[in-house]
């Protein structure tokens, strides 16, 4: 949660006194990387937080090693690939205490006409957000975020093709206060850190794969939670680099290990009191009319959004039985095999959904719960039954897609993504996730090396 509030007069008196020099103006792109601009911090003061910088519009429309892809109608090498306005947003400004004399600000992304940039991940969460107070509903948010830890620093994890690495770690810790003492150097320096920029940790423990750890986020409102998301990843990264360590966040960095999610626990709230508590018998809990169909939504309409939860070929790869990770859509009070998992009562009654990987763009995987389950209760959807017992071995239940390929067919075709996103910016996305697949199609990879290159 970003408890911490900066404002102008605070980095004002920050640059005064010289504990700030440089300035990030930063925004999220289609991954869900910070991306942007540093200033120096008296020129930004002087020039730019009162107006507005500018960026490379090809920034939305590049994949992952930052080359233009073509085929988008938003920018491309016939247009030019022009600019893009930064606004910052000064209620989103905040000192990075993982770099040294640091502040960062969060950018409105706007078009040359001056309106909002539509298919910037900010704006799609803000599209979501609209929706949910027009039905009069405000919204709580928190991540849950799983890596692994690596002793082998990043340039040399390059340099070995990402094979061979060492693990932070020799066995499982799963909830072990001994092996985890191990990594709490890093591991603190980065609760501190964080919660200085006042993006709040709850806690972090070890995981179940070895070298791998979590960290919990406190809930917030979801523009700021989202922003402490990706704080969370770039101190992360930040500081065990300057240690020689390497954490990945990717969905499933090795084959036969446990994969790494993003949790993300949900709950709407109605004039100061959580709309999912009430009185209806829903089986193993009671709750509202509105909590079991938002619930019934996030189910019906989780094909639909697949691709926001899972963004990436090897987001699909976490997806194994009996790994922790969901395979089968269904909703269950406490149960860790269901997608969907109920947890907390009362006040505190909220949906854990297990189906993002620690991949997702945050500001995506967010919306995509609110557009699915607000759908739900605009259409006054009835849950399913909860599932009782080991979802994994539920045969009957629908699977989630096997592929990136069948996710963004499934996103390309639904009706609802169309309406909730708009027409171009479905379309933007849709193209985004089919060139990540078409890239992935046309590479030759070690695993077809290795089966056919003398054996064939």
């Amino acid at each position: 949660m970003l408890t911490r509030r900066w404002t102008l007069k605070d980095l004002e008196g920050a640059v005064e006194e010289g504990r700030v020099e440089t300035v990030l103006l930063a925004f999220p792109d289609l991954y869900g990387r910070l991306v942007g601009k540093r200033f120096f911090a008296p020129f930004f003061l002087e020039a730019v937080a009162g107006g507005e910088s500018h960026a490379c519009d090809y920034l939305f429309t590049v994949d992952m090693e930052m080359n233009p892809v073509p085929g988008y109608a938003f920018a491309n090498w016939e247009t030019g690939y022009g600019d893009v306005a930064l606004v910052p947003d000064l209620d989103r400004l905040l000192p990075v205490p993982w770099l040294e004399k640091t502040a960062l600000v969060l950018a409105d992304v706007r078009d040359r006409a001056g309106g909002p940039v539509e298919l910037a991940p900010r704006r799609v969460l803000g599209r979501a957000l609209e929706r949910a107070e027009a039905l009069g509903f405000s919204v709580r948010v928190a991540s849950e975020l799983e890596f692994y830890l690596f002793e082998t620093p990043y340039r040399e994890a390059a340099r070995r093709g990402y094979r061979g690495l060492e693990p932070a770690g020799h066995y499982l810790e799963d909830y072990q206060l001994f092996a985890g003492a191990r990594h709490e150097p890093l591991l603190a320096e980065a609760r501190r850190a964080l919660a200085l920029a006042g993006a709040e940790v709850e806690g972090s423990k070890g995981e179940w794969g070895v070298g791998q750890q979590e960290l919990n986020l406190r809930h917030d409102e979801p523009d700021r939670a989202a922003l402490a998301h990706l704080l969370l990843k770039d101190a992360l990264k930040t500081l065990a680099d300057r240690r020689g360590l390497s954490v990945t966040f990717m969905a499933k960095p090795f084959a036969g290990r446990a994969g790494s999610s993003s949790h993300v626990h949900l709950s709407l709230w109605r004039e100061g009191e959580n709309a999912f508590a009430g009185d209806e018998d829903l089986g193993p809990v009671r709750g509202s009319k509105v909590f079991g169909s938002f619930l019934a939504g996030l189910i019906r309409y989780a094909p639909d959004f697949l691709v926001f939860y899972a963004p990436t070929v090897n987001s699909y790869k976490r997806y194994e039985d009996a790994s922790w990770a969901p395979t089968r859509l269904a909703w269950s009070f406490d149960n860790r095999t269901a997608g969907f998992r109920v947890v907390g009562r009362g006040g505190s009654l909220r949906v854990e959904n297990r189906l993002p990987g620690a991949d997702a763009n945050p500001y995506l995987a967010y919306a995509a719960m609110l557009f699915s389950g607000l759908r739900g209760v605009e259409e006054g959807l009835e849950p399913p039954r909860a599932f009782t017992g080991d979802v994994y071995a539920a045969r009957e239940l629908p699977r989630v897609a096997y592929t990136l390929e069948e996710a963004a067919r499934a996103f390309a075709e639904s009706p609802l993504a169309k309406a909730a996103l708009g027409e171009a910016v479905h379309a933007h996305y849709a193209h985004f996730y089919a060139a990540e697949w078409a890239a992935f199609r046309a590479a030759v990879t070690d695993w077809e090396r290795a089966r056919y290159f003398e054996r064939i």
